[in-house]
């Protein structure tokens, strides 16, 4: 996979142009802790499943040619678990509109089903892969900030197969009549 990492604004155009015909961006976030209020925004990835961006603010890399992207309501931005991304995003000054939680989607989904929701095991249920989220532990107190090509193929792994996995769980919550109860969840989760 090749991932344009943004460290220049001649990047950050080619990114921009590159995901501008998009209806569709899987999106996610690195962060050095749990909460905006204690953590700090590490990088923003965004995949339409073609083309792969990863914007490294670690690397004092700013967001701000990306504000317009994330605000545009028409292009659907896939999350899972968008609450935590949201907010550090939200910390950051952006606003994200034209959301879709895959996370929330797999909850009505699988409700009474006893089945975790995470990612790793979400993915593994509709595409048969598996996410080794063991890199994740890099991001510690004794990082340097510096995204190496193994921690952006680690980051990009979790936001390629998002919109695939919208579209499969969109014809699910369709076939099974859960659309309203997603739309219900997701703004009472969202706001």
């Amino acid at each position: 996979m090749e991932v344009l990492v943004v460290r220049s604004e001649d990047d950050a155009g080619r990114a921009i142009e590159a995901l501008s015909g998009s209806l569709v961006l899987g999106c996610d976030t690195e962060t050095s802790g749990l909460h905006p209020s204690k953590g700090r925004l590490l990088s923003i990835q965004f995949s339409d499943g073609e083309h792969h961006v990863l914007i490294p603010v670690s690397e004092g890399v700013s967001v701000a040619p990306f504000r317009e992207l994330l605000a545009e309501g028409s292009v659907t931005k896939v999350f899972h678990n968008a609450r935590f991304d949201l907010g550090f995003i939200g910390a950051a000054g952006y606003e994200v509109h034209g959301v879709y939680d895959s996370m929330i989607a797999e909850k009505v989904l699988t409700k009474g089903a006893d089945q975790s929701v995470s990612l790793a095991e979400t993915l593994y249920r509709y595409f048969a892969v598996d996410l080794d989220k063991s890199k994740r532990k890099k991001f510690g107190r004794n990082w340097s900030g510096i995204w190496t090509d193994d921690l952006v193929e680690y980051a990009m792994n979790d936001v390629v197969m998002l919109p695939g996995l919208m579209r499969e769980q969109r014809k699910w919550l369709q076939e099974l009549n859960l659309e309203r109860d997603y739309d219900v969840l997701v703004q009472t989760a969202l706001g």
